[in-house]
């Protein structure tokens, strides 16, 4: 079955090679003293460094075959993921001088991908595709409600608005890279597939990034009903992201999904014009294409 990708005319993937937080310190409660969102967030950069290699080798493992411009996004995909990884990854070096130890979030990560990477690579790149997903409405949902980064340590809130354009600009390739891989298959087994490991990778993604937050917290001395509650309260309620990204996750499933169905490239748009013109790569016009 063919599928046109639908993104927007003129959108460019361009890998944005920032550095944030060198030579400072990161406070350990970041998130304007708030110690629930600060684990929240801290548990999510803590899958980042392992995670994103994983989406790369997935996605990179599929592209024979790829029409030129699908091969050019997955070369500026893979790039972006790279320099996310690197920016994490000092992030949670800041961290952990912070007095953190995420050992054992990094450890889970590391035992659910030897898990996928012990089955053929079209679940690696299932799973990639699912995730990307997630991160991208997460990401949306990040810029588009100021709130969510209010207060934080202000090199720390660059460094995820960063990623999160990022996020939202490449949000098609891994998907379009499934279509590519799957483009023999009846239409009914793609959607059962994608559906099946969708909803396996949200009960995953929920219980090992709220065991991660925990442990986080447990690190802070705060335990017991007193963790639980704040947490899922920051989670759900308020700010709640997890709460207003329903809607996104759940249009997955329909039918004739593609990312790119809602275009909010005005995100991109809305980052790029706050920060300032020397941290503004050159954008160089992509047509849209066929998967």
């Amino acid at each position: 079955m063919a599928h046109a990708t639908i993104s927007p005319a003129g959108l460019t993937i361009t890998p944005r090679d920032r550095r944030f937080g060198r030579g400072q310190a990161t406070p350990r409660w970041w998130h304007g003293g708030d110690p629930y969102a600060t684990a929240l967030y801290n548990a999510l950069s803590a899958t980042f460094p392992i995670g994103e290699a994983f989406f790369v080798e997935s996605v990179r493992a599929f592209r024979d075959g790829a029409d030129p411009q699908l091969a050019e996004d997955i070369a500026n995909f893979t790039t972006q993921e790279v320099v996310h990884s690197r920016e994490h990854l000092a992030f949670n070096r800041r961290a952990a001088e912070s007095g953190y130890d995420l050992t054992p979030l990094e450890e889970r990560v590391r035992q659910r991908l030897a898990l996928t990477r012990s089955r053929p690579p079209i679940v690696s790149l299932a799973a990639t595709m699912a995730l990307e997903h997630f991160t991208a409405i997460l990401a949306h949902e990040l810029l588009a409600d100021p709130r969510h980064l209010a207060g934080a340590d202000p090199a720390t809130a660059d460094l995820w608005r960063w990623h999160a354009a990022e996020e939202i600009e490449h949000k098609g390739v891994a998907f379009d890279t499934w279509l590519h891989a799957t483009r023999g298959w009846p239409r009914f087994k793609r959607w059962k597939v994608k559906a099946k490991v969708m909803l396996l990778i949200t009960r995953n993604f929920l219980v090992d990034r709220t065991a991660g937050a925990i442990e986080l917290l447990r690190q802070d001395g705060i335990t017991g009903l007193r963790a639980w509650a704040g947490l899922l309260w920051s989670m759900w309620v308020a700010p709640g992201m997890l709460r207003k990204i329903f809607s996104a996750w759940a249009a997955f499933f329909m039918p004739r999904f593609h990312p790119w169905n809602h275009d909010d490239s005005a995100l991109i748009a809305n980052y790029e014009a706050q920060v300032p013109a020397t941290a503004a790569p050159e954008r160089t016009v992509r047509r849209s294409h066929a998967a």
